[in-house]
């Protein structure tokens, strides 16, 4: 069960704002087909997710942005905090690091490995590199190296998709009208959680309950575009359960490539409470008035430490406020049903919230400067 508080601390009360006006440009959208349509067809993942996890020690992931982070975000959540799982799961190509690379060839020789290379474009450097260099290492390790890895891309153009149609590998689609900081509840997000051994049905579920009550992302869109004509120009992201803090990753993306475009948008932060309240949150409570923000409760009550966590959310959102404003949203329990939920009310958040801002939430040009120059360095 998934609930919202946009009232109780905040400054700005929507009570009087008419919502037509976000609500008629959406229904006008005609680039919403794909992740907002939530027809996913799981069987195939499912499937492929069983014949790894009965095969594999490690199950590597080689993505970096939205083509990983969603997944992880849900793994981190579900998983216990001292997991002993099989296949145990592997983030790579997130950085350009020699150094992790021979480490991690170091931790998995001699164990049955499987590896899953997502890119969209099929292009992303980072991806094709991590994935060059531990194709070298399948190689040598494995004659049947291609059967254990999938490519999770496009589906008729790039290195990835030219790799897959030439070397017979399982080729997974990335829809064409689907962007990476939204494809969670794709191929791209759903395998790796299956292979974790979670109900990605149960994900989409969630999903299209939220779908059902869609006045609430229109609630916290207003709400977030409000404060930023207020010259609140920063937004963190509050989580008081640890596991939730690769859940904050992915909204930090999520917000920051779908708006901050043309000068515009709203920096995302986020906090791990309450740990980060003895660093930030002096800022919070008496620095220069930018801030607001987006609370993510667990309000369970199953010991004593649960009903002074959930009272700590209240007492810190009271101490802030009115300096700065905070919205709580609470959820009964950390499961799929309610990620999945929470994942479609924050994609349409964000989508909602370009409109606002004037700015086109489904592209991200000035991820591409630093690619455009790193890619002329490495073919010298």
């Amino acid at each position: 069960m998934v609930s919202f508080d946009f009232k109780t601390y905040n400054t700005i009360k929507l009570d009087n704002y008419d919502l037509s006006a976000i609500h008629n440009k959406f229904i006008q959208d005609n680039n919403l087909t794909g992740w907002y349509n939530l027809n996913q067809d799981t069987k195939d993942v499912k499937k492929l997710a069983l014949d790894i996890q009965s095969k594999a020690d490690i199950f590597l992931v080689i993505g970096i942005g939205g083509s990983y982070l969603g997944s992880k975000a849900i793994i981190e959540a579900l998983n216990p905090y001292f997991s002993t799982n099989k296949p145990e799961i592997l983030f790579v190509g997130t950085d350009l690091s020699n150094e992790y690379l021979n480490s991690l060839i170091n931790y998995i020789k001699g164990k049955e490995v499987y590896i899953d290379v997502i890119s969209k474009s099929g292009t992303t450097l980072e991806i094709l590199l991590a994935f060059n260099y531990l194709l070298e290492y399948m190689k040598r390790e494995y004659d049947n190296y291609n059967d254990r890895i999938i490519i999770t891309t496009n589906d008729h153009t790039g290195d990835l998709y030219e790799y897959a149609t030439k070397n017979n590998t399982i080729l997974l689609n990335v829809p064409e009208d689907v962007g990476g900081r939204y494809s969670v509840l794709t191929n791209v997000g759903l395998l790796p959680i299956a292979v974790a051994g979670y109900d990605v049905d149960k994900l989409l579920e969630g999903a299209k309950e939220s779908k059902q009550h869609i006045d609430d992302c229109y609630y916290y869109a207003t709400l977030r575009n409000e404060q930023y004509q207020s010259n609140k120009y920063v937004e963190s992201f509050n989580v008081y359960e640890p596991k939730l803090y690769y859940f904050t990753e992915w909204l930090k993306q999520l917000f920051a490539e779908s708006q901050g475009k043309n000068n515009k948008g709203i920096l995302p932060i986020s906090t791990v409470n309450t740990r980060d309240l003895h660093s930030l949150g002096q800022y919070f409570q008496e620095g220069l008035p930018i801030l607001f923000s987006t609370t993510i409760n667990v309000a369970k009550e199953d010991s004593k430490l649960d009903i002074i966590n959930n009272q700590a959310v209240l007492c810190v959102a009271q101490a802030h406020y009115p300096h700065t404003s905070t919205s709580i949203i609470n959820i009964d329990a950390i499961n799929e049903y309610n990620l999945g939920y929470l994942i479609f009310f924050f994609e349409m958040s964000a989508m909602l919230g370009s409109y606002l801002l004037g700015v086109n939430y489904y592209d991200q040009p000035g991820v591409n400067g630093y690619k455009d120059l790193l890619h002329k360095v490495v073919e010298k």
